[in-house]
């Protein structure tokens, strides 16, 4: 029933038509006088300037990361050349996205204009519908590009039929340079366009505001089509890369540790219905039914009559939101009750695998949900006009500017408290429901309803514009009051996406973190390494050097179009009086060559520093810096955006009048020049640096994960086998056998009707030959355990014991130690650290109470596993007792087993050691009593 797969691309076109509907409704409606129609066609000439500039630049990028690509799927075998071409088509999807995005907002905003000439309804029906088409672009092209690749991937790669989980990973290692050409493109757009937007909205509050004294959006202002031109830039076109970019890295993760969890089912469903993929088709149908569920969510945003206020108009936005979650939360249990088995096994780190219901998945996609709506909740608490902290800010620009910047920053470092409680809840309580596919599908159910999401967020700066060029166009005073509660709404949803794009960054790069670990066959992050510690304290650090090179830029960028306003002001005769016409060309061409320029640092810091460390100090490394850049991006995220938001509809508070000790207070007075201050201030931190943390922390975790393949063989960690595999001694649980009360592992899976055989005893030869002689000695087995059907292993595992290896052809004590102390070392087996090797059998090929059959099986020696086939000899007596002679040969250089020889001839002892180790095993199982 892999059929079932195609729904989800046509959900994502049902997403696209409705898209192409609501941006022709909108485009049909009124866009007023040809006054207005002017000033809007300067800011969509300026926003589309800048968005050709940056796809120029971006092109450039895209070729040589498509070269670098090219030459990782050479050199890795599990990978594919296809990466490149999936790359390449998410970096292309994601500025189709954007410019969708650009063009009906650059339409929606004067028609929203025009509209709020007649009805409050009205203008918020064009706004937002304007929105809505932003948001299901995003969400369909998101959905449809993902799905389309892997439909052509699986058919291809694997012949549209379950194979293996290493087939699956070669396609999900491919569909993976999808994920990074679309973050790779949010990166810039992110960087880019805060970086152009906030040097223009500086430039124009600095000189027209404080300087001037002219209104915000006067059609004096030279700087003032830039600063409109920058809400399109950074809050549609930047915000809209971002959570494209999210929306595709959750599915993905989710995808790649579905075939894990295949993977801890013994290496296929059968049971499922659908075609043994469901773990990985689940995250696909949740995204699907999200973009159907949100364009029923849009249905029911309306307000009832034109005097409703800002709080009847963001009601309405939250009952759609709302609506769209919960019918999307009910949709999902009937999906995963459908498409998973009844139970699914899920690896729990350092407690093995463990067979857990499917109705524990649905919590966690409720757990997903849930934050979510909650980090909209808290948002809103902390950057609502009319709620504490932003009155808090209001009265304290009472006493000056300085008061009012300090009592933003506390109001910012404090919202990280709430959130970040919320999701180490969210990540507990998803890993104890199903582990980090719990966490993945939790993130995959938050992004599900991204349409809604970037509906109600896009809403915020068409309105915004609209406002300004109700105020550029000279319209009368009730028109703009209607913008104004439009736009003050609009700043409370911006705040709340930027809440929502940080969540499902965080839960975005767990989930991708914990594909990380998979893909490099790494079993853990000691940081008690050192090299391990200092890259974690190094991946703190980059988000605060990101922000810092971010707020320079901006900086840098301001004081030019500072002195450009200047200037014009000063040189340009009766643009005060009026009669004298800016030159609004000039100042839009600085913040574009401004935002190119300054966003190629910050970029390339972002992607060339996890390769440098991945590379030098190894994948634990690399994982631990992580952690590090996550953590950290995290809080400055938070506090940043917040306190940005908070500063600003502070500034706002006074156009409709604040009470400040007992007296009312307004625009123009000395508090509301100080809360001007704290808005300029809190600009770069809400839609510069703030919302870059969202892509640095998940661009980050993307490029550990494109090169965690490469990383592994590199390091000699590479496998794709099951985590239970790759955990050595530290991944196995036990139960008692009833029959002997010995302890036996308990991670192998005897399902149906297969029978268990638990190791009694038995005894491991291993031969290994050199340059000039030969070496032979014993290892003890700890214990195994056996899945048996119809005469077949189906699983199952035998622990030996690495620090009982013994030297038996050299009699002299002396020597025979020597040789030994070589054995159990560092370059050798590494005992210490690795005491136990792992034989996990997988399969037959033949019967086992035939006299002869072939094993396969995976073999982790160091922590390194690969695959290896065995051959057997069966001496069995009846099915109550097993006992089989086994030979099986393997390359110690795969398991990163060598021996140094001195300073001098770094490698002469290793190559003078043949490579082929032989290990003859006598063993005898007994049928275990259920």
């Amino acid at each position: 029933m892999t059929s079932f797969l195609y729904l989800v691309p046509l959900m994502a076109i049902i997403g696209l038509i409705v898209m192409a509907v609501k941006a022709k409704w909108v485009n049909a409606q009124d866009a007023g006088d040809d006054n207005m129609k002017g000033l809007a066609k300067h800011i969509r000439e300026g926003a589309m300037a800048f968005l050709a500039a940056e796809y120029r630049v971006l092109s450039i990028f895209v070729v040589i990361a498509g070269i670098l690509l090219g030459v990782i799927s050479f050199l890795v075998p599990h990978s594919h050349w296809f990466i490149v071409v999936a790359f390449v088509i998410g970096a292309s999807f994601s500025a189709i996205a954007g410019n969708i995005g650009m063009r009906i907002a650059t339409a929606a905003n004067v028609r929203t204009t025009q509209a709020a000439r007649t009805s409050l309804k009205k203008a918020l029906a064009v706004s937002f519908n304007g929105g809505t088409v932003m948001g299901l672009g995003v969400a369909g092209l998101a959905v449809f590009g993902l799905s389309v690749l892997f439909i052509v991937l699986f058919a291809w790669l694997m012949g549209g039929e379950w194979t293996n989980t290493n087939d699956m990973t070669i396609v999900l290692e491919a569909l993976a340079g999808f994920s990074l050409g679309a973050e790779s493109i949010a990166l810039f757009a992110r960087v880019g366009g805060g970086i152009y937007t906030k040097a223009a909205d500086v430039g124009a509050d600095l000189v027209g505001k404080v300087e001037a004294g002219i209104p915000e959006d006067d059609p004096r202002n030279p700087a003032t089509i830039a600063d409109n031109v920058g809400d399109n830039v950074g809050d549609v076109a930047g915000m809209g890369a971002d959570l494209f970019g999210s929306y595709v890295a959750t599915v993905l993760a989710a995808m790649v540790l579905g075939n894990y969890v295949i993977s801890d089912m013994g290496g296929s469903i059968t049971d499922d219905g659908f075609g043994g993929i469901s773990p990985i088709l689940l995250p696909l149908i949740i995204a699907g039914l999200g973009i159907i569920f949100s364009i029923i969510g849009t249905l029911v945003i309306k307000i009832k009559d034109d005097n409703a206020k800002e709080a009847e108009v963001q009601s309405a936005l939250n009952r759609g939101n709302w609506g769209s979650i919960i019918l999307t939360a009910v949709a999902a249990y009937f999906a995963i009750d459908l498409i998973l088995p009844d139970s699914i096994s899920i690896y729990y780190f350092g407690e093995g695998v463990k067979d857990i219901d499917t109705i524990r998945v649905f919590g966690a996609v409720l757990v997903g949900l849930t934050v979510g709506g909650a980090i909209s909740y808290f948002t809103e608490y902390y950057t609502g006009m009319g709620k504490k902290p932003v009155m808090d800010i209001v009265q304290k620009s009472s006493t000056g500017h300085a008061t009012n910047v300090i009592a933003g920053l506390a109001t910012g470092m404090l919202s990280t408290f709430a959130p970040i409680l919320l999701f180490a809840g969210a990540i507990w309580g998803a890993y104890a429901l199903a582990g980090f596919y719990g966490v993945a599908i939790a993130a995959s159910a938050m992004m599900a309803t991204t349409a809604m999401q970037l509906a109600i967020d896009a809403f915020g700066p068409i309105a915004d514009n609209a406002g300004g060029i109700a105020e550029m166009s000279g319209l009368p005073k009730e028109v703009r009051e209607k913008t104004d509660i439009l736009d003050s709404v609009g700043n409370t949803t911006a705040a709340i996406g930027k809440g929502f794009a940080i969540a499902s960054a965080a839960l975005t790069a767990l989930a991708l973190f914990a594909a990380y670990v998979v893909f490099t066959g790494i079993d853990g992050i000691n940081i008690f390494k050192a090299h391990v510690l200092a890259a974690l304290f190094i991946g703190g650090m980059i988000p605060v050097v990101f922000s810092a090179l971010a707020m320079n830029s901006v900086g840098k960028a301001a004081m030019e179009m500072v002195k450009e306003v200047r200037r014009q002001f000063k040189e340009i005769p009766g643009i005060m009086e009026g009669t004298g016409k800016p030159e609004y060309a000039k100042c839009v061409e600085i913040s574009t060559n401004a935002a190119i320029k300054e966003m190629m640092l910050p970029g390339a810091i972002t992607i060339i520093t996890p390769v440098l460390v991945g590379f030098i100090m190894g994948p634990e490394a690399l994982g631990a810096y992580m952690a590090g850049v996550t953590v950290s991006g995290v809080l400055w995220a938070i506090f940043q955006n917040n306190a940005g938001g908070a500063w600003d509809n502070a500034k706002k508070s006074f156009e409709a009048g604040v009470m400040i000790d007992g007296e009312m207070t307004y625009k123009g007075s000395d508090a509301h020049k100080a809360a001007v201050t704290g808005d300029t201030v809190g600009d770069p931190f809400k839609d510069t640096s703030g919302p870059s943390m969202n892509i640095l922390i998940k661009l980050t975790c993307l490029v550990g994960l494109v090169i965690a393949p490469l990383l592994g063989q590199f390091y000699g960690h590479g496998d794709h086998s099951p985590a239970s595999d790759r955990t050595g001694s530290t991944g196995t649980s036990f139960k008692m056998d009833k029959k002997t009360s010995n302890m036996v592992p308990a991670d192998v899976k005897v399902v149906g009707e297969a029978s268990a055989y638990n190791y009694t005893r038995g005894e491991v030869a291993w031969y290994a030959s050199k340059v000039g002689g030969n070496h032979n000695g014993t290892v003890k087995v700890l214990d195994g355990r056996l899945a048996v059907t119809d005469g077949v292993i189906t699983d199952g595992v035998v622990r030996i014991d690495m620090n009982s290896i013994a030297v038996d052809d050299i009699d002299d004590a002396g020597r025979n130690e020597k040789l030994r102390s070589h054995l159990v070392s560092d370059d050798f087996f590494n005992v210490t650290e690795f005491p136990v090797a792992v034989f996990r059998p997988t399969g037959t090929s033949g019967n086992i109470f035939d006299d002869s059959f072939s094993l396969d099986g995976t073999l982790n020696i160091r922590g390194i596993s690969h695959p290896v086939t065995a051959e057997v000899h069966s001496h069995h007596d009846g099915q109550e007792s097993l006992r089989f002679s086994v030979k099986l040969q393997f390359d110690r250089s795969l398991f990163n087993v060598r021996y140094g020889s001195g300073r001098f001839f770094d490698d002469l002892g290793n190559n003078l050691i043949h490579d082929e180790v032989t290990l003859k095993m006598e063993l005898q199982f007994a049928q275990e009593i259920i």
